[in-house]
């Protein structure tokens, strides 16, 4: 009796032994985040509009050309993604026309009441306007960052570095990471904002049509836990 259960222990043993390692790497996979193109590169699925002028189309101001998102800059307005989001990492890529003298547009986050403020959405405004991108600009909403008595001019935040956006014609990079009432943002890499205290903290994510032309590509979104 005794050699039978020493057998069948010794089974037991095997068949755990065989089996650790795939009950330990389910988990891992399924705890794995899956980063979402929020722009296909083909056309505007997943997106709305709205503009200041109400006899406006999607398509006067937004094209698709060669897998990137075009836009004219007039009439005022901003695309806006159909689902709203929480805790993410937003990347995109933008550019200038070479030619130019920049421009103004902007990433909206936390998107939430149209026409708060003008044509504006009830949001923060992550800046990227030539020369200044990174600054925040709250529509309708609150946030805090340091040393406010330098930064904050009315519902501007100056963010912590300017120069860091490449020259006029060439693509740059901004990476927004809002988790919880926080929002950090890089430019070229480098951190040159960060809010806390924000009081908003989902919404959808908007991309602003702001008297200029400005190309789009790379819209990514990572969840976070």
């Amino acid at each position: 009796m005794s050699y039978r259960l020493s057998c069948l222990h010794s089974v037991l043993l095997a068949v755990i032994a065989y089996a650790a390692p795939v009950c330990f790497s389910t988990p891992a996979r399924a705890e794995e985040t899956k980063t979402i193109s929020l722009f296909n590169g083909k056309d505007l699925s997943g997106w709305t509009f709205h503009l200041r002028d109400p006899k406006a189309k999607m398509e006067d101001v937004w094209s698709v050309e060669d897998g990137v998102l075009v836009c004219k800059g007039k009439p005022v307005g901003y695309l806006r993604t159909k689902k709203d989001y929480e805790n993410y990492k937003l990347t995109l890529e933008w550019r200038w026309d070479a030619d130019g003298k920049g421009g103004n547009s902007g990433v909206l986050v936390h998107t939430s009441t149209p026409e708060a403020l003008g044509v504006w959405p009830e949001s923060i405004e992550v800046q990227l306007e030539h020369g200044n991108a990174g600054d925040f600009w709250v529509i309708g909403t609150e946030l805090d960052v340091t040393n406010e008595k330098e930064r904050v001019k009315d519902r501007r935040h100056l963010n912590l570095s300017d120069g860091d956006e490449e020259p006029l014609g060439e693509w740059n990079t901004m990476e927004i990471v809002c988790r919880g009432d926080e929002i950090l943002v890089k430019v070229n890499g480098k951190l040159v904002n960060h809010a806390t205290n924000c009081n908003v903290t989902r919404g959808a994510i908007c991309l602003q049509s702001e008297r200029t032309r400005v190309y789009f590509r790379n819209v990514r979104l990572t969840p976070l836990k």
